[in-house]
Protein backbone atom coordinates (compact mmCIF):
# COMPACT_ATOMS: atom_id res chain seq x y z
CA UNK A 1 0.00 0.00 0.00
CA UNK A 2 1.28 3.68 -1.01
CA UNK A 3 0.67 4.37 3.28
CA UNK A 4 3.31 1.90 3.98
CA UNK A 5 5.52 2.53 1.51
CA UNK A 6 5.51 6.84 2.03
CA UNK A 7 5.81 5.94 6.20
CA UNK A 8 9.18 3.79 5.41
CA UNK A 9 10.38 6.43 3.45
CA UNK A 10 10.28 8.93 6.39
CA UNK A 11 11.33 6.52 8.75
CA UNK A 12 14.42 5.97 6.66
CA UNK A 13 15.31 9.97 5.68
CA UNK A 14 12.72 11.91 7.62
CA UNK A 15 10.52 15.06 6.96
CA UNK A 16 13.04 15.78 3.84
CA UNK A 17 11.71 12.88 1.90
CA UNK A 18 8.68 15.15 1.47
CA UNK A 19 10.56 18.07 0.75
CA UNK A 20 12.96 15.81 -1.93
CA UNK A 21 9.69 14.80 -3.49
CA UNK A 22 7.85 17.94 -4.46
CA UNK A 23 11.45 20.18 -4.97
CA UNK A 24 12.34 17.31 -7.49
CA UNK A 25 9.10 16.54 -9.13
CA UNK A 26 9.55 18.47 -11.97
CA UNK A 27 13.39 17.25 -12.64
CA UNK A 28 11.83 13.50 -13.57
CA UNK A 29 11.07 12.12 -9.84
CA UNK A 30 7.90 10.19 -10.71
CA UNK A 31 6.50 10.75 -7.19
CA UNK A 32 2.77 12.13 -7.64
CA UNK A 33 2.20 14.91 -5.78
CA UNK A 34 -1.25 14.90 -5.03
CA UNK A 35 -0.86 11.24 -3.75
CA UNK A 36 2.27 12.31 -1.35
CA UNK A 37 0.68 15.16 0.01
CA UNK A 38 -2.69 13.16 0.75
CA UNK A 39 -0.46 9.91 2.18
CA UNK A 40 1.17 12.45 4.40
CA UNK A 41 -2.12 14.21 5.97
CA UNK A 42 -3.36 10.29 6.66
CA UNK A 43 -0.80 9.53 8.22
CA UNK A 44 -0.59 12.64 10.24
CA UNK A 45 -3.77 12.58 11.43
CA UNK A 46 -3.08 8.54 12.28
CA UNK A 47 -0.38 9.85 14.74
CA UNK A 48 2.43 8.60 12.52
CA UNK A 49 4.07 11.47 11.67
CA UNK A 50 3.95 15.68 12.99
CA UNK A 51 0.94 17.22 10.82
CA UNK A 52 2.74 20.86 10.86
CA UNK A 53 6.28 19.34 9.66
CA UNK A 54 5.23 17.09 6.85
CA UNK A 55 2.88 20.01 5.70
CA UNK A 56 6.21 22.69 5.92
CA UNK A 57 8.25 20.14 3.95
CA UNK A 58 5.75 20.07 1.48
CA UNK A 59 5.66 23.46 0.99
CA UNK A 60 9.04 24.49 1.09
CA UNK A 61 9.60 21.75 -1.47
CA UNK A 62 7.08 22.84 -3.45
CA UNK A 63 7.78 26.57 -3.33
CA UNK A 64 11.41 25.49 -4.09
CA UNK A 65 10.85 23.97 -6.94
CA UNK A 66 8.75 26.88 -8.74
CA UNK A 67 11.39 29.12 -8.13
CA UNK A 68 13.78 26.78 -9.89
CA UNK A 69 11.84 27.12 -12.73
CA UNK A 70 10.96 30.58 -12.57
CA UNK A 71 14.66 31.27 -12.16
CA UNK A 72 15.51 28.69 -15.21
CA UNK A 73 13.08 30.42 -17.64
CA UNK A 74 13.91 33.69 -16.25
CA UNK A 75 18.29 33.13 -17.09
CA UNK A 76 17.80 30.51 -20.10
CA UNK A 77 14.33 31.57 -21.42
CA UNK A 78 15.76 32.87 -25.08
CA UNK A 79 17.27 29.10 -25.45
CA UNK A 80 13.56 28.27 -24.43
CA UNK A 81 11.74 31.08 -26.57
CA UNK A 82 13.92 29.84 -29.65
CA UNK A 83 13.66 25.86 -29.39
CA UNK A 84 9.45 26.25 -28.46
CA UNK A 85 8.96 29.30 -31.02
CA UNK A 86 6.89 26.90 -33.60
CA UNK A 87 5.70 24.72 -30.93
CA UNK A 88 1.76 24.51 -30.81
CA UNK A 89 1.26 24.02 -27.39
CA UNK A 90 4.03 26.38 -26.39
CA UNK A 91 1.78 29.06 -28.45
CA UNK A 92 -0.80 28.51 -26.80
CA UNK A 93 0.24 28.47 -23.34
CA UNK A 94 1.70 32.12 -24.04
CA UNK A 95 -1.30 33.06 -25.39
CA UNK A 96 -3.47 32.24 -22.33
CA UNK A 97 -0.54 33.53 -20.10
CA UNK A 98 -0.21 36.60 -22.07
CA UNK A 99 -4.49 37.22 -21.85
CA UNK A 100 -5.19 35.80 -18.15
CA UNK A 101 -2.16 36.21 -16.64
CA UNK A 102 -3.15 36.25 -13.22
CA UNK A 103 -5.70 33.50 -13.08
CA UNK A 104 -3.41 31.31 -15.60
CA UNK A 105 -0.69 31.69 -12.84
CA UNK A 106 -3.03 30.79 -9.85
CA UNK A 107 -5.16 27.96 -11.84
CA UNK A 108 -2.01 26.14 -13.47
CA UNK A 109 -0.95 25.55 -9.35
CA UNK A 110 -3.66 23.49 -9.37
CA UNK A 111 -3.13 20.98 -12.63
CA UNK A 112 -0.34 18.41 -12.49
CA UNK A 113 2.75 18.77 -14.19
CA UNK A 114 1.02 22.43 -15.79
CA UNK A 115 2.08 22.94 -11.88
CA UNK A 116 6.01 23.04 -12.61
CA UNK A 117 5.72 24.20 -16.08
CA UNK A 118 4.17 26.87 -15.87
CA UNK A 119 6.39 29.02 -13.29
CA UNK A 120 9.56 28.05 -15.88
CA UNK A 121 6.44 29.94 -19.21
CA UNK A 122 6.74 32.41 -16.69
CA UNK A 123 10.02 33.55 -16.19
CA UNK A 124 10.38 32.81 -20.13
CA UNK A 125 7.69 35.68 -20.29
CA UNK A 126 9.66 37.99 -18.57
CA UNK A 127 6.79 38.78 -15.63
CA UNK A 128 8.94 40.05 -12.76
CA UNK A 129 9.63 38.22 -9.99
CA UNK A 130 7.43 40.18 -7.01
CA UNK A 131 4.88 39.44 -9.53
CA UNK A 132 5.36 35.64 -9.74
CA UNK A 133 6.09 35.14 -6.20
CA UNK A 134 2.58 37.08 -4.91
CA UNK A 135 0.13 35.13 -7.31
CA UNK A 136 2.10 31.49 -7.35
CA UNK A 137 3.30 31.10 -3.94
CA UNK A 138 -0.09 32.14 -2.54
CA UNK A 139 -1.55 29.86 -4.98
CA UNK A 140 0.88 26.86 -3.62
CA UNK A 141 -0.27 27.43 -0.02
CA UNK A 142 -3.74 27.34 -1.23
CA UNK A 143 -3.15 24.16 -3.32
CA UNK A 144 -1.19 22.38 -0.56
CA UNK A 145 -4.02 23.52 2.29
CA UNK A 146 -6.64 21.90 -0.49
CA UNK A 147 -5.02 19.13 -0.83
CA UNK A 148 -3.91 18.30 2.77
CA UNK A 149 -7.63 18.70 4.32
CA UNK A 150 -8.69 16.69 1.49
CA UNK A 151 -6.10 13.68 2.46
CA UNK A 152 -7.12 14.79 6.40
CA UNK A 153 -10.75 13.87 5.79
CA UNK A 154 -11.08 11.65 2.67
CA UNK A 155 -7.42 10.19 2.72
CA UNK A 156 -7.94 6.92 3.17
CA UNK A 157 -11.04 6.21 1.06
CA UNK A 158 -9.12 8.23 -2.03
CA UNK A 159 -6.23 6.10 -1.42
CA UNK A 160 -7.78 3.03 -1.42
CA UNK A 161 -9.24 3.80 -4.74
CA UNK A 162 -5.93 4.41 -5.89
CA UNK A 163 -4.76 0.94 -4.75
CA UNK A 164 -7.93 -0.44 -6.27
CA UNK A 165 -7.17 0.86 -10.04
CA UNK A 166 -3.56 -0.20 -9.83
Amino acid sequence: MIVHNVLDLVHQYGYLFFFLAFSLGPFGIPIPNEVTILTSAVLSRSGFINHWAAYISILIGLITAITIAYFTGKLFGHKFKNKFSHNKHYLIAESILRKRGHVAMCIGMFIPVVRYFMPLLIGVSGIHYTKFALITYSSALLWTITFFCLGNFFGIPILSMLEDIQ
